[in-house]
């Protein structure tokens, strides 16, 4: 994967993943990947956030990104860890310029007209529209995305798998991130897994 064009694609769903035990993450990463979710963000919201990385990586056919990532520290640790796509909840050129540079792929936060601009003075066109509920929901998204005709969004932040078709009947939303997918045990995620890759219809 090169592009993050084609890794919101990949899925209709990205789960956002928060790590507490690095041991848990790689039965939790086969289990998403065997119910059809290959692209997994961890977020750097924990200590054991790059274990988790790395141990995720170790599952044939996952896509393994890091999430929450705020500062350029944080990305030269990711990507030491092995991360292949970058996620950041806002959009500031001191963190897009070493990720442009770097080539992997870049998905910043938007969350309103402004950062859009900025992101499509770096040559951004695909962003993550965030936090998606609380700024509006779909409604919101709507009267940013018709300005913005050549922009494609993964809305993430309160959305949920009774929400999540509405925001992927849009036709500028390639995925959506959700949290839903991760609870309980191991083969519930696969089913919940297996039931939100299907929701692209």
């Amino acid at each position: 994967m090169t592009d993050i064009a084609d890794i919101m694609q990949t899925s209709a769903v990205i789960p956002v993943l928060v790590i507490d035990d690095a041991a848990t993450a790689l039965p939790l990463a086969q289990a998403l990947v065997a119910g059809g979710l290959r692209v997994l963000e961890v977020t750097m919201r924990t200590p054991a956030a790059i274990d988790a990385i790395i141990e995720m990586k170790k599952v044939p056919g996952a896509i393994v990104g890091a999430g929450t990532v705020v500062n350029t520290d944080q990305f030269a640790a990711v990507m030491d860890a092995g991360a292949e796509f970058i996620v950041s909840p806002g959009l500031s050129d001191r963190l897009a310029t070493p990720i442009l540079e770097s080539g992997v792929p870049f998905l910043p936060g938007i969350a309103n007209a402004g950062d859009i601009m900025r992101g499509l003075d770096l040559g951004l066109t695909h962003f993550k529209f965030f936090p998606a509920e609380a700024s509006g929901g779909l409604k919101a998204l709507k009267a940013l995305a018709a300005p913005f005709y050549q922009c494609k969004f993964c809305p993430t932040g309160g959305i949920t798998e009774a929400s999540a078709p509405e925001w992927l009947s849009f036709k500028p939303v390639l995925c959506v991130g959700g949290s839903w997918v991760t609870g309980g045990t191991m083969a519930e995620v696969e089913m919940k897994a297996r039931a939100a890759n299907a929701l692209r219809g």
